[in-house]
């Protein structure tokens, strides 16, 4: 009887670790087939661009092959939601921008939570935007700008490429640094908003660098000021938004990889050193600026600095986003 009972408690103990020791084996195969990353735009945007980019580099230090499925709908949430119920076992994982791991959370009645649902891996790339006017705008500085914001905002219209996206965040932030409200326009993306601004129709936005220096040097379009807290790489010549008269006025879009929750630390791991690894290429770097994007530090690429610039993005976004009533559409 008493062997028995050891029998049965020493199957009992062994069932018991099986999840640990499949973990651990899952962690040292991993991985052992395909990846899949799914984008949550349609084909050919930045983002997607972005994940197309990577997925090359990231091939060669994982030894498989990187997919790239993309599932547009409801502002990225569809596509993150369908990876939010995947398998935490590495092989389904998103590429997103702040839009999703941010501002959905805010704007939408999600199935998952952007924070509790995911497991950050890393930073991919981020840009900072410009604030940019019609050419006939009576402003050659920042301060001129505000004075003549504040002075005409009955009569001024600002354009952006979606509700609740980085670029109508950045307006909703000016306007409150600036103090006086102005109507929003909203745009199917901002190549048709930029084409209004140079043709007067709107009088302002803000906008990637990458969409806008050329017009800008071209003469089409004045730049003021970029949001961020240093003068980007690809135009030394135009100051930050603290340099120019609107102290604190930081705004970016990035990217970043995320997987399920509960996806094996050791799975983590080897996918941040392939970003890592990937970043560190100065053709991978250069392809990055090519489509408008700055490659982070090398101490913003840990999964702990994604964590950290995720919830410290929800805390600045989610009560300006609150406060405006911005609401998905």
């Amino acid at each position: 009887m008493k062997l028995a009972r050891r029998h049965f408690l020493h199957l009992a103990a062994g069932a018991a670790t099986l999840p640990t020791v499949s973990r651990i084996a899952t962690a040292q195969t991993y991985p052992s087939r395909p990846i899949t990353i799914v984008v949550p735009y349609p084909p050919g945007g930045l983002i997607d661009a972005l994940a197309r980019i990577l997925a090359e580099s990231m091939r060669g230090a994982l030894g498989q092959t990187v997919v790239i499925e993309n599932i547009g709908g409801a502002n990225g949430s569809i596509g993150v939601g369908r990876v939010a119920r995947a398998a935490p076992d590495g092989y389904t994982l998103s590429i997103g921008a702040s839009d999703q791991f941010v501002v959905n959370g805010a704007i939408y009645p999600l199935q998952y939570d952007i924070v509790t649902d995911f497991e950050p891996v890393a930073l991919l790339a981020s840009s900072s935007a410009l604030i940019v006017t019609r050419v006939a705008v009576p402003a050659s500085d920042l301060k001129e700008l505000i004075a003549w914001l504040k002075a005409n905002h009955g009569q001024i219209a600002q354009g952006h490429n979606g509700t609740g996206g980085a670029l109508h965040l950045c307006g909703i932030e000016m306007q409150n640094a600036v103090g006086a409200k102005w109507p929003f326009v909203p745009y199917r993306g901002a190549a048709p908003a930029l084409q209004d601004v140079m043709a007067g129709q709107i009088d302002l936005m803000c906008v990637a660098p990458a969409a806008s220096l050329a017009l800008v040097r071209s003469g089409r379009l004045r730049a003021y000021a970029v949001t961020a807290k240093a003068r980007p790489a690809t135009a030394p010549d135009i100051p930050t938004a603290d340099e120019a008269g609107l102290p604190g006025l930081y705004s970016s879009v990035w990217g970043a990889l995320f997987a399920p929750k509960g996806t094996p630390e050791d799975v983590i791991a080897k996918l941040n050193s392939a970003i890592v690894s990937a970043l560190a290429d100065p053709t991978v770097r250069q392809r990055i600026a090519d489509v408008g994007m700055e490659s982070p530090a090398r101490e913003q690429q840990t999964r702990e600095a994604l964590g950290a610039l995720q919830k410290a993005e929800i805390a600045k976004w989610w009560p300006i986003i609150k406060a405006a009533n911005i609401k998905g559409e």
